[in-house]
């Protein structure tokens, strides 16, 4: 039997090492993305889905397209083939809990709601899709929403095959005078005709589709009855001037483009 050298046996112990280094990092990555699965889909959301599957509102569900604190957004598709986006609020995350009572309470459409995390997620998701509803009957460019069932969402895909539309953040407008009126035109609308501020609008919150804006993350928007609304108004349009101001545009006044819209 032929005995290794010193050197051999240095090699064979560093390619060990590396492979059980490996062996831990996949095991570690494993245990991440198991953890992950088992968060967002607990029992009480799987039965969801799967009633979403026998009601015929989803016939797929594939990978997630954007993660977050508060919920995960997987793609999807009806029957029909149609891209649809499946936004799941994460009912272990009590992280944002304060700070979404200041858009609910003083919400007459959901008085008496529990304020207890899971209770008040249920209301978050049920919140979003009713603003998405009057947003998108005003005929204001939101995702247009489909179903909702405790902290499940499901509404129009914004982008293709899988790969969601880029944000203001993450794409400035080719067109951004066109695209600051566009916008302003939506928040009048919103107000007008939905009833409703936004409340936290942002480049975040602006997709770019085909060249228009889309305006998600709808669940903070509050009624005109709101104590708030108007602070957050004028916080929006605020944003919208910061944003399109540094790109060149001779933004209007926040005062005189509030005064506008209430008027």
């Amino acid at each position: 039997m032929k005995i290794m050298s010193k050197r051999a046996r240095k090699k064979l112990a560093y390619k060990e090492r590396r492979i059980e280094r490996r062996d831990k990092m996949l095991d570690h990555d494993f245990s991440s993305e198991r953890a992950t699965l088992e968060e967002v889909f607990d029992q009480a959301t799987r039965m969801v889905i799967y009633g979403f599957f026998k009601r015929g509102v989803l016939y797929e569900v594939h990978g997630v397209v954007n993660a977050g604190k508060e919920a995960r957004v997987y793609w999807g598709k009806n029957k029909e083939g149609k891209d649809l986006a499946v936004k799941i609020y994460l009912t272990s995350s009590a992280e944002f809990r304060k700070g979404m009572l200041k858009y609910i309470e003083g919400d007459y459409r959901f008085k008496g709601v529990k304020k207890d995390t899971r209770s008040l997620i249920y209301t978050w998701a049920q919140k979003e899709f009713r603003n998405l509803q009057q947003a998108f009957q005003a005929k204001v460019r939101v995702p247009e929403p489909i179903a909702v069932k405790d902290n499940v969402l499901v509404m129009e895909f914004i982008g293709e095959n899988g790969v969601h539309a880029l944000s203001l953040k993450e794409q400035p407008p080719e067109k951004p005078s066109e695209t600051y009126d566009r916008l302003l035109k939506y928040l009048a609308l919103l107000y007008g005709k939905a009833k409703l501020v936004h409340g936290d609008l942002s480049e975040y919150n602006i997709m770019l589709w085909r060249g228009h804006p889309v305006i998600f993350d709808m669940a903070q928007a509050v009624p005109l009855t709101h104590p708030m609304a108007e602070f957050f108004l004028g916080r929006d349009i605020a944003n919208l001037n910061r944003y399109f101001s540094n790109l060149g545009v001779a933004t209007s006044s926040t005062t005189e483009i509030c005064k506008r819209i209430v008027s």
